[in-house]
């Protein structure tokens, strides 16, 4: 039986998604099992084909492979991969090379590596390893990110709900990609509103990954354009795809963590088309 499980989502246009209905917009955008014991689970989404997905070496170790749609001789052979790990300690070799990655810390792969193996250095408590891939035309280095490396932007206000702080994992000031930028921002006690006020960047697509809610908690994303919002209500470990028509943005029913993942033609992660909360509607 294989290890990789793969799926394909279309892009879509803002017209029609006006006309989705709850279940149609959840099908379509919701990525509702990232995470399977000693499974990959990838979702292929047709906006700047990016490839968000979720791998847990529990028992054994995963040999990371391409899918035959993909038709390629390895999985980074036309791309490049970034690697959050929300779990225990995680064991990743890279064409013999192998790095250690501890609970929020991360891993860039560059296009041209072909051989990766995902291991968890304790089945007990398994790494959760999270994972972006987009499109790459030409190699860098492969690079650890450890929490010290981050670049970290303290934002928000409490009388606000959202107090909060991005961590730059994956970014221009931490290491060369050709499109891929990754990174967490966690809201503060207290704080529930994320990227508020909302914004859109016409070159770059994101998808959301939410982590840390607590048990019985959700989270209600917000897409749409500005003018025609929608909303997806979502669980722990759950992810949204967000095109780069749309907003995003979020409330949750208490404080969470939430890794984003960016693919476009643009690496300036201040481009962005910010929408004032009285312009929302």
């Amino acid at each position: 039986m294989s290890k990789i499980e793969y799926s394909e989502r279309f892009a879509s246009h803002p017209g029609d998604v006006k006309r989705y209905d709850t279940e149609m917009i959840r099908k379509e955008f919701l990525i509702e099992n990232v995470f399977e014991d000693d499974k990959v689970r990838l979702v292929y989404t047709g906006f700047d084909r990016m490839i968000a997905g979720g791998a847990v070496p529990k028992s054994e170790a995963i040999t990371f492979e391409p899918v035959d749609r993909m038709k390629a001789a390895y999985f980074c052979e036309r791309r490049e991969l970034g690697v959050i790990n929300i779990g225990g300690k995680a064991l990743i070799t890279t064409d013999g090379t192998s790095y250690e990655l501890g609970f929020k810390e991360a891993l860039y792969i560059t296009q041209g590596t072909k051989e990766i193996i995902f291991e968890s250095e304790n089945p007990v408590h398994p790494s959760l390893l999270y994972l972006n891939s987009t499109p790459a035309h030409r190699s860098f280095k492969n690079k650890l990110i450890l929490r010290s490396d981050v670049n970290i932007i303290p934002l928000g206000e409490e009388k606000y709900a959202n107090k909060r702080c991005i961590n730059q994992f994956i970014v221009a000031k931490t290491c060369e990609t050709c499109q891929l930028q990754m990174g967490m921002t966690e809201l503060q006690p207290g704080s529930v509103w994320n990227t508020m006020p909302p914004h859109t960047h016409s070159r770059r697509m994101e998808v959301y990954l939410y982590t840390d809610l607590e048990e019985g908690q959700a989270v209600c994303h917000f897409m749409g354009e500005g003018d025609e919002t929608r909303h997806i209500w979502m669980h722990n470990n759950q992810a949204v795809i967000s095109p780069n028509w749309s907003i995003h943005s979020a409330a949750g029913t208490s404080s969470y963590t939430f890794i984003w993942g960016m693919a476009g033609e643009n690496l300036d992660f201040n481009d962005m088309d910010v929408i004032m909360p009285t312009a929302l509607k």
